[in-house]
């Protein structure tokens, strides 16, 4: 009996294996309106929910100086309609069950909704009333203002929150990708409702928006709703035209310490320039970034974590935008094994030059990944984040539909090619937040060294 079970067992597991092996996109339908507007429309009848974003190609790299301004206005959409008063749209969501967000990143704003397939002809037109006629009124707008603030200045507790804005800083300059979306202390104080309300008017145009539908629905029936709905939305002018910088080229290594006097460890973050969101070698290159830093079992986790015990944990990560992006191996330790931390990061992540990838080891990464690949994609959620990502960061689906080919076609010879033609190994940069006076002079050696303080407002860096 035991015999015919795990028979069955293997035959399940294989026939799972052979199914995220088949896995592909489900079908959807893009179209665009009159005005401009791209609509993303995917059924999904399994569960009786629907998922919908509204995606705004306006980030942190549109704010102009005025840090902090995109997120804000993002945010600000959700705290009431003309015809709803905060108060009174919330009450009216939380009797529905229904979930509404807004937030924006460095690329992209986006407005999204979780509701029940029963409650479209409710939801929707409050999200074109979110959108289109937004409250902004002063007295919620401060209330919000003052949290804000709060939460950036919070966030300088924890190391972790704040050392990517500084290493994007160091990496890409103070404009483009060195944005800060949450914004500063001074900028968002200067920020006014009205510098709100003109952002709004220049970037939520159609011409310049995507609303992206997954979930319970029929597509010919929501064709016609959202026409009807968004189809009288107008583009009021040409868009600002937005200058993208790419990395920095460095022409050495720089250290940049930031103090955190009553740290007891030292958090850092090593790297340099990545690869875009739409690069045709992405696959290839995450398979050998699970190897070196992107599972429990990594390199780098096993290095520091589990053979040195230097710290909880370490990882390695490519943050991947349009036009650019960056690599970084990050990790945290005691202050007093800094150096010593640092001296086995980097000791290990040279392995993948001095010993490469062996087929034993790519094996085991290419099932690690498959294995991940579909459940990511399980919900109408997560198949609209997907979409989402697609229309912001301007890829399209053969990165799903070839996924299992290009993992199964890497062989260690073009493992060696990636390494050697996307991961950074010279003039890399750091980013060390923690006790400065202790490891100010250890520290010195990889580079040379910038130094701010963690209360201080964030570093320009020219």
């Amino acid at each position: 009996m035991m015999q015919i079970f795990k028979s069955l067992l293997v035959l399940a597991l294989f026939a799972s294996t052979q199914a995220y092996a088949a896995y592909s996109l489900p079908d959807y339908e893009q179209l665009t309106l009159e005005n401009g507007l791209t609509l993303y429309l995917m059924e999904q009848h399994e569960v009786p929910l629907i998922d919908v974003n509204l995606v705004v190609k306006a980030g942190a790299v549109n704010d102009n100086g005025k840090t902090g301004l995109t997120r804000i206005t993002a945010e600000n959409l959700v705290l009431g309609t003309q015809k709803l008063s905060k108060a009174e749209l919330d009450e009216k969501l939380d009797f529905i069950g229904a979930d509404i967000y807004s937030s924006a990143n460095l690329e992209f704003s986006k407005l999204g909704a979780s509701f029940a397939s029963k409650d479209k002809n409710t939801v929707l037109p409050i999200l074109r009333d979110i959108l289109l006629s937004p409250r902004f009124e002063q007295a919620e707008f401060d209330k919000y203002k003052k949290r804000h603030l709060l939460q950036i200045e919070q966030a300088k507790e924890s190391p972790k929150s704040v050392i990517g804005n500084y290493f994007n800083r160091l990496v890409f300059g103070d404009r483009g990708y060195g944005s800060l979306s949450m914004g500063e202390e001074a900028t968002v104080s200067a920020i006014t409702l009205a510098d709100v309300k003109k952002h709004h008017k220049i970037w939520y145009q159609p011409g310049n928006a995507a609303l992206i539908m997954v979930g319970d629905f029929d597509s010919q029936k929501v064709k016609a709703e959202l026409k009807h709905l968004f189809g009288q939305w107008q583009n009021t002018k040409s868009l600002p035209k937005t200058s993208i910088s790419k990395a920095r080229s460095h022409q050495e290594s720089n250290v940049l310490l930031v103090n955190k006097e009553d740290a007891g460890e030292t958090t850092f973050l090593i790297g340099g320039q990545g690869i875009t969101r739409s690069n045709p070698d992405i696959v290839g290159i995450s398979v050998i970034n699970t190897i070196l830093g992107g599972r429990f079992t990594s390199w780098l986790n096993d290095a520091l974590r589990v053979n040195a015990g230097l710290t909880y944990g370490a990882r390695s990560r490519f943050a991947s935008y349009s036009q650019d992006g960056s690599f970084s191996i990050s990790t945290f330790t005691r202050t007093e094994t800094t150096v010593e931390a640092i001296d086995l990061a980097l000791a290990t992540y040279a392995k993948l030059w001095e010993q490469g990838i062996d087929k034993q080891t790519l094996a085991s990464a290419k099932a690690y990944v498959k294995g991940q690949f579909p459940p990511k994609f399980e919900t109408s959620q997560q198949l609209a984040d997907l979409l989402v990502q697609m229309y912001g960061y301007g890829f399209d689906q053969s990165y799903i539909n070839s996924f299992e080919q290009q993992v199964n076609s890497l062989t260690v010879e073009k493992t060696r090619q990636l390494i050697r033609q996307y991961f950074p190994r010279d003039k890399l940069q750091f980013v060390l937040i923690g006790k400065a006076d202790e490891i100010r002079e250890q520290v010195a050696k990889y580079g040379k060294i910038t130094e701010t303080n963690i209360s201080n407002a964030m570093l320009t860096l020219n």
